[in-house]
């Protein structure tokens, strides 16, 4: 939207299309042909908007050209705004009854546990079109109408007009490789041995779990990863132990390539740390009615 209210300050148009295509493509020929213009076309728009910006976007050489750092720049943009666009113009033509719900979930449990369970919402709901996108940024639901339901990571900022409800509780525990386990060792001693990897979002840190089973933290550095599939990752790898949610690892708990620590010595340690997100004023739109009793439902598996 453009917040100014006045005519936008862009080029036009048919000199970005133009410039996209050559650009991508790294040839004017190659760019006449998919355009359906002349060579000379191409080079007479590319040359137009080089004048509009002021600047050289193409290094032009004998049969071929090349990016100026502007040009990789506005290709770069220009690209995503394409696929966008692209995405809207697909969306409109779908069949009258579909529907899409634009969905914004945290990267880990988009990729270690939403992904996996897609195909069988889908299936279930054909005319339901799921445009899924990831990220750790804070997202508020009443400034991006473009998205429909928001799951998100840690606390919740409670907000006039927006509902959230926790996915379940979660139990969040030590796991680390198989390779890693001496079986002649009593947990906590294998615990003051092994490299502790800390995840940063992870709303149970190390001293808190130490604390609470009374235990003294080791004195020793540990490495550190910003996402929870990161951290998982680097476990399976045999760098350490993580303390994180079971959900998030399960299918390396279910494929052995991950074993939980004491299971058996440890209490359980649960939160909720998972928030599905709407607006109220939506909470009876059936797409989003369905998706949200679909994720409870999956959530308590």
């Amino acid at each position: 939207m453009n917040s100014g209210g006045g005519m936008r300050r862009i080029p036009n148009f048919a000199l970005l299309k133009t410039f996209e295509a050559a650009a991508r493509l790294e040839n004017f020929t190659l760019a006449a042909l998919e355009l359906h213009v002349t060579q000379s076309a191409v080079s007479h728009q590319v040359r137009k908007l080089e004048e509009y910006f002021g600047r050289a976007l193409f290094i032009r050489q004998n049969r071929r050209v090349q990016l100026t750092a502007e040009g990789k720049r506005l290709l770069e943009s220009l690209s995503r705004v394409f696929d966008a666009m692209e995405t809207a113009c697909a969306e409109v033509a779908l069949a009258p009854q579909a529907q899409v719900l634009a969905l914004h979930c945290s990267p880990s449990l988009a990729s270690k546990w939403l992904s996996p369970r897609l195909p069988e919402f889908m299936q279930a709901h054909p005319d339901i079109i799921i445009r899924l996108t990831s990220g750790a940024e804070p997202i508020d639901l009443t400034r991006t109408r473009e998205l429909d339901l928001l799951i998100s990571y840690g606390a919740v900022r409670e907000r006039a007009g927006i509902i959230s409800m926790p996915l379940g509780t979660e139990r969040i525990a030590p796991m680390c490789s198989p390779a890693l386990i001496h079986l002649d060792v009593a947990m906590a001693d294998l615990l003051n041995r092994l490299t502790l990897i800390d995840s940063q979002l992870s709303p149970v840190t190390w001293a808190d779990w130490f604390s609470s089973n009374g235990l003294e933290l080791p004195n020793s550095p540990r490495p550190s990863y910003d996402r929870a599939s990161l951290a998982i990752s680097a476990a399976v790898d045999g760098l350490g132990v993580i303390l994180e949610s079971t959900r998030l690892a399960r299918l390396e708990l279910e494929n052995g390539k991950l074993l939980e620590l004491g299971q058996d010595t440890f209490p359980p340690c649960c939160r909720e740390i998972h928030f599905v997100s709407y607006r109220a004023n939506e909470n009876q739109v059936p797409k989003i009615k369905k998706f949200r009793h679909w994720l409870l439902m999956k959530s308590a598996d």
